[in-house]
């Protein structure tokens, strides 16, 4: 195989992490905003639907999910799916999955607001929504940012794991080159992606 094939491909696989980075980021933290509104409601039922939902998504590996999500169609609804599902599966898992610890990270940084802060807003005579938007929300993403920015450094890691189901992004990709070249090239420069990435 040719270096210049070696590079397209290579190229192919960093595009795919990003597409896995992106798209969860950008479906998770508002699913997870929701989440951590379902964890916080005043309704029973919701609040114990979302702590499970956040228990076992957390409590259990992002790469089982990834499986399950999978193989879920087939074992479970008898559906016969393509090798197409692969990337929408991998997205799936990575969305409800990342959604959880962003709830969390959503609902500790809302709960850190004072309630002097919503008392202050309602004398000022701000309406819920105003209250959230324009006090609370601005004061709870300064607050979350940090942790916000260690999950998506997690995220760039993990998008390592999507190999389980095939789905061939820059560290499968960089694998099976280094076992075709039989050189470590490959794999130093999917570690410079990732250390890019995070600096990012």
């Amino acid at each position: 195989m040719s270096l210049l094939t070696m590079s397209a491909q290579l190229a192919e696989g960093f595009l795919i992490t990003v597409e896995i980075f992106v798209l969860t980021l950008l479906f998770s933290l508002p699913l997870g905003l929701i989440v951590a509104f379902g964890r916080m409601s005043g309704c029973k039922v919701i609040r114990i639907i979302s702590k499970i939902y956040i228990s076992i998504m957390r409590g259990t590996p992002l790469m089982l999910q990834i499986i399950v999500v999978y193989f879920a169609p087939f074992y479970v609804f008898r559906m016969h799916v393509g090798t197409g599902y692969r990337f929408p599966a991998v997205i799936l898992a990575f969305v409800i999955n990342y959604a959880a610890y962003f709830a969390e990270i959503y609902r500790s940084g809302i709960q850190a607001i004072p309630k002097g802060q919503y008392e202050a807003a309602k004398v000022l005579g701000f309406n819920r929504s105003q209250t959230f938007f324009k006090i609370i929300l601005p004061q709870v993403i300064k607050i979350i940012t940090p942790s916000l920015g260690s999950e998506c450094m997690t995220l760039v890691k993990d998008t390592s794991l999507a190999h389980v189901i095939g789905v061939m992004e820059i560290y499968v990709v960089a694998t099976n080159q280094m076992a075709r070249s039989r050189g470590m090239i490959y794999l130093v420069v999917a570690g410079i992606f990732y250390l890019i990435m995070n600096a990012i």
